[in-house]
């Protein structure tokens, strides 16, 4: 039989109906969706996403790069942001829970952008506890340690003075600056080798140790899977999770452990 109120949440994904919880709780983790006009068919799936199985989770996590650049929270009012904020914003309707970490490409969200969606802004990387699994997060573009211009360039736009400064031009100037970066970026990852782009495994290592060995969870990399690492004698978990730009996808993740959800349009 099928399930009037989900047809109804295809149609409209704004439509706030009640979909009753899991039975067995659980948690979503996405990353890497890229959000912007130009790439509708992302934001027609992160639509039916929120419409669909998000209500159902006790919490979202959103581990970076929600959007394909992100100027600062003064562009809040943009008409496309304001069908993602309002999207996030529904599922405050359904009691599941949103954070929001910074990815190395909306690296300028702020507390404003956060209150708009009635989520909440996370420090990378975060320890949590999930169903009584510890659980660190992160974005995961620090443990990509061999791509040295990257690393030089990631401590420089994570300043604080590079980001106030920043801030402090118009945002039109802002906005100009970043797609030019996005653009250079671009031409320079097609003369990288694909190795120095993935994370680095003594950087994982050196991570797990100082977080005391827990499950690890991260995006950025693009290369979705399972991983696992031992550290000192103590065999850790690490899930990446992939990008939506062929493929919406999530992990899930309850008291029985994690896995990988192929998001259908």
């Amino acid at each position: 039989m099928r399930n009037k109120n989900l047809e109804s949440a295809f149609r409209n994904p704004h439509s706030e109906i009640r979909i009753p919880k899991s039975a067995l709780p659980y948690t979503l983790f996405i990353s890497d969706l890229h959000l912007s006009p130009e790439h509708p068919a992302s934001m027609a799936a992160f639509q039916h996403f929120i419409a669909t199985l998000a209500p159902q989770a006790e919490a979202l996590y959103i581990l970076g790069d929600l959007f394909e650049y992100w100027a600062g929270d003064d562009d809040l009012h943009d008409a496309f942001h304001q069908q993602v904020i309002g999207a996030i914003l529904s599922l405050s309707a359904h009691s599941t829970r949103v954070y929001l970490m910074h990815g190395n490409r909306d690296l300028l969200m702020g507390e404003a952008l956060a209150a708009a969606c009635a989520a909440t802004l996370l420090p990378d990387p975060v320890l949590v506890d999930m169903y009584g699994t510890p659980t660190l997060l992160s974005h995961g573009d620090m443990l990509c340690t061999d791509d040295i211009d990257y690393q030089v360039f990631r401590a420089q736009v994570h300043s604080v003075d590079f980001k106030l400064q920043f801030l402090a031009r118009p945002l039109a100037e802002r906005k100009h600056y970043i797609e030019q970066l996005r653009a250079r970026s671009d031409r320079e990852k097609q003369d990288k080798a694909s190795d120095i782009m993935d994370v680095n495994d003594d950087a994982v290592a050196r991570l797990l140790r100082e977080y005391h060995y827990p499950r690890l969870i991260h995006g950025h990399t693009h290369r979705p899977g399972r991983h696992e690492h031992r550290v000192d004698g103590f065999l850790c978990e690490r899930y990446v999770l992939g990008d939506w730009d062929k493929q919406a996808n999530a992990l899930r993740c309850d008291a029985q452990g994690c896995r990988e959800i192929a998001l259908q349009p």
